[in-house]
């Protein structure tokens, strides 16, 4: 089974994941890992943060000569900003006195409702862990699952759908193949695919950073060539697009999920709803529309998955929210760290590494192998049995 745990804080030395249950001969390369991270650090709108560390991964263990061993695998990200907090986040006793205690709590944080839980009186021992400094090593995480994807031809990719309230238009998304808007996705700054959008969104942003405001919005992830039958409908938590749906809700600053039309076919009547089904012998069993996502009762059916996701304005703002301090009960204006105006792209790109290792999660639990090329004669066994029904 494929698990995966990830540890470090926001300015830490470093962040760390280990992941387990990968079979052996997964092609892995740094430099692949490396260009998802410059995507996630991508996009207009970013904060300073993103000046300060240029990712870079480093494989410790579980990975040789370019392949997986079938060990764990250790990946490191270093934070360059460790330097300027050693003091504030030491691990020696002796300097507690020194550091700066948070006692003002942002809302829209964990920092409040994780100091009552973990009864911390300063919300530095929350925030560093909270921040979305953390999708950086899932990032990786999903690459290296993205890799192993790519060996059963299965890619995922992504675009944004909308920025505060400015959407691509639904003629747009509905003319054109999700890869195809992909692709000009990864042109814009926005990563929006629609180049005519771009002028508008870069006002509205720097409206929103003028204001000392921030934006939200959505964006869409495809996953193409799973084939039917991942995923189950027996249990609740062995379907696939609940799991799904976890995956994304985990990413920090996510309120809502979709998958396929998602809330848009709480409108339509039935037989405008579901997906009709046909046969051709070449192909087998498929939809001419893809409403359900690629999913039906917690399965796989053959088409793309496709999910959306709704990210919520990041709640670092540069005009602080009112809040009220830990020690004193006094009100006051929340505290600032570093933040972004809009992370909506980076969110899309860490929603792709969600969706990946979900999906290489469900792959190995179907077709298993303590070897790459085991896994691939399961896998091909089992697209012949689905050809050939």
């Amino acid at each position: 089974m494929l698990t995966y745990l990830t540890a470090g804080e926001s300015h830490g030395p470093q962040l760390t994941a280990i992941i387990s249950g990968l079979p052996a001969g997964v092609p892995v390369a740094a430099a692949e890992i490396n260009r998802e991270l410059a995507r996630r650090q991508q996009g207009y709108g970013r904060g300073q943060r993103m000046q300060i560390e240029t990712d870079q991964v480093e494989l410790l263990a579980g990975v040789r000569f370019g392949e997986t061993t079938g060990n764990p695998l250790t990946l490191v990200i270093r934070n360059r900003d460790w330097e300027n907090w050693r003091q504030q986040l030491s691990t020696a006793a002796a300097d507690r006195e020194a550091g700066r205690e948070v006692t003002r709590p942002r809302p829209g944080h964990a920092d409040l409702p994780g100091c009552l839980k973990f009864n911390h009186r300063d919300a530095r021992n929350i925030l560093e862990r909270a921040s979305a400094r953390e999708t950086a090593i899932r990032v990786a995480t999903g690459a290296i699952c993205k890799a192993f994807l790519a060996q059963f031809e299965i890619e995922v990719f992504s675009y944004v759908t909308a920025i505060g309230g400015l959407e691509v238009a639904t003629a747009t998304l509905a003319a054109v193949d999700d890869r195809e808007l992909a692709r000009t996705a990864e042109k814009s700054p926005f990563r929006v695919p629609d180049p005519g959008l771009e002028e508008e969104l870069r006002r509205l942003v720097d409206q929103r950073q003028t204001a000392g405001d921030t934006l939200g919005g959505t964006f869409r992830v495809v996953a193409r060539g799973l084939p039917p039958g991942i995923g189950s409908h027996i249990q609740a938590d062995t379907r696939l697009d609940g799991r799904l749906a976890a995956a994304l809700m985990s990413i920090q600053a996510i309120k809502g999920v979709e998958i396929g039309l998602g809330f848009r076919l709480a409108a339509l009547p039935g037989s405008q709803a579901h997906d009709e089904i046909f046969y051709d012998r070449q192909r087998g069993f498929y939809h001419r529309t893809n409403r359900a996502g690629g999913l039906e009762g917690g399965i796989s059916n053959g088409e793309d998955i496709v999910v959306g996701a709704a990210m919520k304005p990041i709640p670092t703002l540069y005009q602080p929210l009112r809040s009220v301090d830990l020690h004193s009960k006094e009100p006051f204006q929340a505290s600032v760290e570093r933040s972004d105006i809009c992370a909506v792209p980076a969110a899309a790109v860490v929603g792709e590494a969600a969706v990946a290792i979900e999906l290489s999660r469900a792959l190995l639990e179907k077709f298993a192998g303590d070897h790459l090329e085991e896994t691939k004669r399961n896998f091909a066994a089992y697209c012949r049995q689905v050809r050939s029904y």
